[in-house]
C-alpha cells in the first residue's frame, strides 16, 4: 500500500539528515563522554575548593606571622633615649663664622648614657659630629684635618675639596669639648680630684679623639700643638710626664701623615699619642707612652673573608694581634669591617669583643650601642 506523501516525504528528509550527521556528534552524544565530562566538572570543583581552603589558611598565616614579627620587632627596638645630648642632636646646627653651635647646658647632659669602646668611624660625615657618638655613649670619635693654604687653621673633611672654612677641628671638636668640660666641672669632681669627662655613669672615662693628618704632617703638627694648648693648661689632655702616663678627660691620637718623630720628640710633657700599625705593633719603638692605639684595615691583617664566614686560622691572627697590642698596653683597632650582610657584621662584631678588641669601630653606631645583636636579623629582615 503506497504511503501517503507527506510520510514519504519526511522519513526521507530525517534520513537524509540522519545521514550527513558528523561522527563526532554521535561520539559526544555517548554515555561514555557524560561521564568525562561529568568527573572533570568534579574535579574542578575539588581543585576550586582546595584551592581557596589554602589560600585562606595562607592568608590566615600571613598575618599571623605579620602579627608576630611585628610584636617582636616592638618588643626589641630599643628605647629611646632622652638626655641633654640627645637634645643637642635634636636641634644642632652647622658651624657659622661666629663659630660652633651654642646651646642651653642642661644638667641631664649625659643621663643614662653608659660610656662604651666604640669608635666613630669618619664621625665628622655624620648629620650631627661629636654630639651623636656621645649620644650613643662611644668614647672614641674621628676628625681628618686639612691644613689651610695660609696654614692658618685646621679644616675638617675627608678631601681637600670638600673642606668648608667654618667646618674646623675647632668649632666641630675642640671648641665644643671644652664647653663640654667646663660645664660638667662646675659643681662635680670625680673622687680623685681629677678633671670630670663626659659621662655621668663613668666621669673617669676619657674621649679618644682620633686626628687624621691629611695634609703635610710636618706642617700642620705646630698648629695643631698650638690649638691643644688651651685643653692642656686647662688639665683636659692625657699627657705622658716622662715617666707615666696620667689620664684626662680627652685623649688626642694621631694617625695618617702624623710624623711619629715628632710624637716622640717631647718626653716631658708628650699630649699627642700615636696611632701604631697593628700589623707592626710588636716593634719595639711601640709602647703606651708614645702610642694609644694600634690599628689596622681588617682585610690587611687577615685578608677577604669568603663564605660568610671567618676562618679558624683568621680568627688566630686576630687573637694574636689584639693579645700583642694588649701585652703593651695599647688599645686595638680594626676600621674598613664588613658592614654587609648583617649575619657577617656581626659574627665580625662578635669575634672581636669576645677576643678583647681595644676598639669597635663601627659606623652604623646605633646598631653597635642600641641593639641586641643577637636579634639583629629576624625572621630574615636585617634590623639593624
Amino acid at each position: 500500500m503506497p504511503q501517503p506523501k507527506w510520510y514519504t516525504s519526511g522519513r526521507s528528509s530525517s534520513l537524509t539528515s540522519l545521514l550527513k550527521t558528523p561522527v563526532k556528534t554521535f561520539r559526544s552524544l555517548s554515555p561514555i563522554s557524560y561521564e568525562k565530562r561529568a568527573r572533570r566538572r568534579v574535579c574542578w570543583r575539588v581543585t576550586i575548593i582546595v584551592s581557596a581552603v589554602l589560600v585562606f589558611f595562607g592568608i590566615i598565616a600571613a598575618i599571623t606571622y605579620v602579627s608576630l614579627v611585628g610584636t617582636l620587632i616592638r618588643q626589641l627596638n630599643p628605647p629611646k633615649v632622652n638626655s641633654g645630648l640627645q637634645h643637642i642632636v635634636n636641634d644642632w646646627k652647622e658651624p657659622d663664622s661666629k663659630g660652633a653651635y651654642q646651646f642651653t647646658w642642661r644638667n641631664d647632659f649625659s643621663r643614662d648614657i653608659i660610656p662604651k669602646s666604640c669608635h666613630s668611624h669618619n664621625d665628622y660625615w655624620r648629620s650631627v659630629p661629636l654630639y651623636e657618638a656621645l649620644s650613643y655613649g662611644c668614647v672614641g670619635i674621628e676628625a681628618d684635618i686639612w691644613l689651610t693654604n695660609d696654614q692658618k687653621d685646621l679644616l675638617v673633611s675627608h678631601s681637600w675639596k670638600s673642606t668648608k672654612p667654618t667646618r674646623t677641628l675647632k668649632s666641630l671638636y675642640l671648641d665644643p669639648l671644652v664647653n663640654i668640660f667646663e660645664n660638667r666641672n662646675v659643681s662635680t669632681a670625680s673622687a680623685s680630684d681629677k678633671e670630670v669627662g663626659v659621662f655621668d655613669a663613668d666621669p673617669n672615662v676619657s674621649v679618644v679623639l682620633l686626628i687624621d693628618f691629611k695634609s703635610d704632617g710636618h706642617k700642620t703638627w705646630p698648629l695643631l700643638q698650638s690649638q691643644l694648648e688651651p685643653l692642656r693648661r686647662a688639665g683636659y689632655l692625657t699627657y705622658f710626664n716622662g715617666s707615666e702616663v696620667v689620664p684626662g678627660a680627652l685623649t688626642v691620637v694621631g694617625t695618617g701623615n702624623t710624623p711619629f718623630e715628632l710624637v716622640i720628640a717631647n718626653n716631658t710633657d708628650r699630649f699627642v699619642f700615636f696611632d701604631a700599625d697593628l700589623n707592626d705593633v710588636s716593634n719595639a719603638k711601640y709602647n703606651s707612652s708614645n702610642s694609644y692605639y694600634a690599628s689596622t684595615a681588617m682585610k690587611e691583617a687577615i685578608g677577604h673573608i669568603w663564605f660568610n664566614r671567618l676562618k679558624g686560622s683568621q680568627v688566630d691572627t686576630l687573637k694574636e694581634q689584639i693579645r700583642a697590642a694588649q701585652n703593651k698596653g695599647i688599645k686595638s683597632r680594626y676600621w674598613n669591617t664588613p658592614s654587609w650582610p648583617v649575619s657577617l657584621r656581626d659574627k665580625v662584631w662578635f669575634t672581636l669583643t669576645d677576643n678583647g678588641v681595644g676598639m669597635l669601630n663601627v659606623d652604623d653606631l646605633y646598631s653597635a650601642t642600641r641593639w641586641n645583636w643577637n636579634w639583629c636579623v629576624v625572621a630574615g629582615l636585617p634590623l639593624c
